[in-house]
C-alpha cells in the first residue's frame, strides 16, 4: 500500500544499534510514501526508538512523547526499542498510539499504515520468546559513517542488564548478506562502517564461522575505506582479531572494549565473564602489537556493594591501564536483573561522585593520548561543516581533528596535528600532497 503526502519524523535514544535500526525503519516508511521531516514541521507521524540501559533513557522517552503532544498533536506517536519491549503497558499509558515490540518493530510501516485512531493505545508482539529472527539493517545519512548490524541478542546474564530481555538470545546475520550491504553502503559514498551489534564478539555462536572470518571477509570490500569494530567483550576479543586489525588496510587501530569494574569482587557480583587480569592483557597484548592503538573503556560506577576501596581499586586499574578514554556509567536500578535485589546500594551522592572522578580522569587520559601524536601527521576522514566554519573528522585511530578551512566534507585528506584546542579536538593543518596511508611515528 502506497500513499502520498504523508511525513514522518524519527527520534532514536541509545547506542548505535539503534541508529542502524531507526535508519533502516526509516527507509521502510519512505518506500510506503511517507516524507522524512523534523518534529516541528508537523509530521502524520513520530517514532520514538528507545533505550532501556538507565532510567535517564526512560526518562527521555516521556519526555519526548510529551513533547511531540505540544509540537504535534494529531501525529501518530509510536515507540518502540528496548524500553518498548520491557514495560509497554507503561509507555501505553503516556498516551502514545501504539507500542511496537521486537517482534514487531520491523512491521512498523504496516502497523501505521493500517493504524486508525480509535482512543486505545495498540500494543504490538512484547513477548520476546517471540523474537528468534535477524532483520538486517544500517544506518543511511550520515554520509560519512554507516553503522551496519551484524548481531542481535545476548546469551550472557550480567547482573545488571536487561538486554537479554529486550532483544533475546544471541543471533548473527550471515557473512553475505553482510558483506553485500558493506558493498550497497559503500557504493552510496558512505566511507566508513561501524560494525555493531550487542555482543558482535559472539557473531557466529553455534554456527561454523566467527567473527574473524567476518571481519576477514569485510577486509576483501573494495567500496569501503575504512571499517571500526563497535564494543567487543574482553573474553571474545582473542588475539587472532588484533593480530588481523594490526596488519589491515581497512580495520582502523581502534578497539572499545567493556571492562564495566576493576574491582575483581565486583566483577563477580556483575557475573562479567572474565577478571581485571584477563582485561589487563587484552590491553597489553593490544599496545605491544599497535603502541597507537585507541582502546576506548566502560565502566560502571555505584553498583550495589562497590565499597570506597573497591571503587579506588576501579580509578587505580584503569589509571595504570594504557587506554584512551573512558565512557562512565552510573548504575541505574533495573527491574527483573539480580542486582535489583543486592544489598548495600550505593547512595545516588556517592554514584554521582565517583562518575565525576572518572569523567576526569577520562579527560586526562584522552588528552595524554592525544598528545603523543601532536606534530605527526595522519588521514583524516572529514564529516560535515559546523556551523561556526570549523569542520572535523577522525584520524585511523580516532583522534578528533578540526580544521578552519572547509569544503573536505566526506574526504581523506593528509593533516598535520598541531595542538589540542580548548575544546578538546586537536587543531590540524593539511598537507598538500596525496598519501594512502597514516603515518604512525
Amino acid at each position: 500500500m502506497i500513499i502520498t503526502n504523508q511525513k514522518a519524523a524519527f527520534h532514536t535514544l541509545g547506542c548505535k544499534l539503534n541508529f542502524a535500526e531507526t535508519s533502516t525503519l526509516a527507509r521502510e516508511l519512505y518506500k510506503s510514501g511517507f516524507e522524512k521531516v523534523e518534529l516541528n514541521q508537523d509530521p502524520d507521524v513520530f517514532l520514538i526508538n528507545t533505550c532501556s540501559v538507565t532510567e535517564n533513557a526512560n526518562r527521555k522517552c516521556r519526555q519526548l512523547v510529551n513533547k511531540a503532544r505540544r509540537i504535534a498533536p494529531n501525529a501518530v506517536i509510536a515507540v518502540t526499542g528496548c524500553y518498548a519491549q520491557l514495560k509497554p503497558n507503561e509507555i501505553s499509558e503516556m498516551g502514545v498510539d501504539m507500542v511496537l515490540g521486537a517482534g514487531e518493530k520491523f512491521n512498523v510501516a504496516k502497523r501505521i499504515l493500517d493504524f486508525k485512531k480509535n482512543g486505545r493505545p495498540k500494543i504490538y508482539s512484547c513477548e520476546i520468546e517471540h523474537v528468534n529472527q535477524f532483520i538486517s539493517c544500517y544506518s543511511k545519512g550520515d554520509r560519512t559513517r554507516s553503522f551496519l548490524k551484524v548481531q542481535d541478542g545476548c546469551d550472557y546474564s550480567c547482573s545488571f542488564c536487561t538486554i537479554p530481555l529486550a532483544r533475546g538470545k544471541s543471533r548473527s546475520d550471515s557473512i553475505e548478506n553482510i558483506v553485500n550491504s558493506a558493498h550497497e553502503i559503500g557504493k552510496s559514498g558512505i566511507n566508513e562502517i561501524v560494525l555493531t551489534g550487542v555482543n558482535i564478539g559472539d557473531f557466529g555462536a553455534n554456527e561454523n564461522f566467527g567473527f574473524i572470518d567476518l571481519i576477514k571477509a569485510l577486509d576483501e570490500v573494495d567500496t569501503v575505506d575504512r571499517f571500526r569494530i563497535s564494543s567487543i567483550e574482553p573474553n571474545l576479543l582473542k588475539n587472532d582479531i588484533i593480530e588481523f586489525v594490526a596488519e589491515s588496510k581497512k580495520f582502523m587501530p581502534h578497539f572499545h572494549i567493556p571492562l564495566q569494574s576493576g574491582s575483581d569482587k565486583l566483577l563477580k557480583l556483575m557475573r562479567r565473564r572474565y577478571l581485571r587480569e584477563l582485561y589487563k592483557g587484552r590491553v597489553e597484548v593490544i599496545k605491544n602489537i599497535m603502541p597507537h592503538c585507541c582502546i576506548g573503556v566502560d565502566v560502571i560506577v555505584g553498583f550495589p556493594g562497590e565499597s570506597d576501596e573497591d571503587f579506588l581499586e576501579t580509578y587505580d586499574f584503569l589509571n595504570s591501564l594504557d587506554v584512551s578514554y573512558l565512557h562512565v556509567f552510573t548504575y541505574s536500578e533495573r527491574e527483573n536483573t539480580l542486582a535489583i535485589k543486592m544489598e548495600d546500594v550505593i547512595p545516588l551522592s556517592k554514584r554521582a561522585e565517583r562518575s565525576k572522578m572518572l569523567r576526569i580522569l577520562s579527560e586526562k587520559k584522552k588528552a595524554f593520548f592525544y598528545n603523543q601524536f601532536i606534530g605527526s601527521e595522519h588521514d583524516v576522514l572529514f564529516e560535515s561543516q559546523k556551523e561556526n566554519g570549523l569542520i572535523d573528522g577522525f584520524t585511523p585511530n580516532y583522534i578528533k581533528v578540526q580544521l578552519t578551512s572547509g569544503k573536505l566534507e566526506n574526504e581523506t585528506a593528509k593533516v598535520r596535528l598541531n595542538s589540542i584546542a580548548p575544546n578538546g579536538i586537536v587543531d590540524g593543518t593539511p598537507i598538500n600532497r596525496p598519501t594512502l596511508s597514516s603515518t604512525f611515528a
